[in-house]
């Protein structure tokens, strides 16, 4: 493998909006990426690889572009660098035969950051391999901006807390089956290139991405966890609607929370919908964005009527309003630029 070199590859940097824009280019192909470079803790750092062929022997090739992201701290003080987590990329724009000459490829992927990272400056490695030609790296600085988030303590009743220590066979089953779906990365799942949209219109919020929780139980004993999602505020019966289009995985009641909707976007990219009072959708379902796929309720573990809308990149909990944000690019000049 080997690292691009600035006697072969003329590079620069620019800003746009979300993402910063680096270009290289050879004798034989162009590459361009996209990547959000400034993060704050339970984001996630996404990038959108271009390459494009140049010369007559590279289109005539029929091998397959593939990538991979790799995050790590920055070397600094005399400490190594250290590996935080990888991904590989996915092509979003198959529209070629396998035995096609090359033509653009455009590679995409996202890395969550948990709510506990530092900030500081951290590195983005991306490794790829052009048309099936031999492997090249680069790096690229990514930044982490310091956030704080809320603390609480949730006092629950006698009914809540049953729920909350529930360890019967139904509610380990159930969680089992919610992390089977949400590991799976399938390529081939383009549902949504576009920026999320709230599931309501509400803006009262009674819970926030990665509040700080210590649940009070009935019992006098207690426990901490994250809260993983965004709580809205809003009566029984409240419309909620798809984030994004996608394909529905789950649509079920569940112990812990109520009636539940789970939807796939991208590869390893979910939204999901908890403590429904009614489901609109059916497992296997393909839906639009902001098509109805029920009512808000109380079902489950609830302190009161409300919707908890959650997002999950690689199995993590990632903010989501990230993700009403241009986070794969997709409105750039720069991705306009090579369709």
């Amino acid at each position: 493998m080997k690292k691009l070199s600035l006697l072969i590859f003329t590079f620069f940097l620019s800003f746009s909006a979300f993402a910063e824009i680096g270009r290289w280019q050879t004798n034989d192909y162009s590459l361009s990426i996209q990547y959000n470079k400034e993060v704050q803790p339970g984001d996630a750092v996404f990038a959108r690889l271009i390459l494009k062929p140049r010369t007559k022997k590279i289109r005539k090739l029929t091998g397959t572009s593939t990538a991979s992201m790799h995050f790590f701290t920055r070397v600094s003080d005399g400490n190594e660098a250290k590996s935080i987590d990888k991904t590989d990329m996915y092509i979003i724009n198959k529209s070629k035969e396998a035995s096609s000459p090359a033509k653009n490829d455009v590679l995409l992927a996202g890395l969550p950051l948990s709510s506990y990272c530092k900030e500081g400056d951290y590195e983005l490695k991306i490794i790829f391999s052009a048309f099936g030609q031999p492997e090249y790296e680069f790096s690229l600085p990514v930044t982490v901006i310091a956030k704080e988030f809320v603390s609480e303590t949730i006092p629950l009743n006698a009914s809540n807390t049953a729920i909350k220590t529930d360890t019967s066979k139904t509610r380990v089953n159930q969680i089992n089956r919610l992390n089977e779906i949400l590991k799976a990365k399938n390529p081939e799942s383009i549902y949504s290139l576009s920026a999320f949209s709230a599931p309501n219109p509400a803006t009262r919020r009674t819970s926030f991405f990665a509040d700080r929780r210590v649940y009070a139980y009935s019992n006098g004993k207690s426990s901490t966890s994250l809260h993983y999602g965004i709580d809205y505020g809003i009566p029984t019966g409240s419309k909620v609607r798809a984030c994004g289009p996608g394909k529905v995985v789950m649509a079920e009641d569940r112990v812990s929370t109520g009636w539940s909707i789970c939807i796939e976007h991208l590869p390893g990219l979910y939204s999901l919908y908890y403590h429904m009072s009614r489901l609109d959708v059916k497992e296997g379902q393909i839906v639009k964005q902001g098509e109805l796929l029920g009512l808000s309720g109380a079902t489950g573990l609830a302190t009161g009527p409300h919707l908890h809308w959650e997002i999950r990149l690689n199995m993590a909990a990632v903010s989501p309003d990230f993700f009403t944000g241009d986070f794969t690019f997709a409105d750039s000049q720069e991705s306009r630029t090579y369709r």
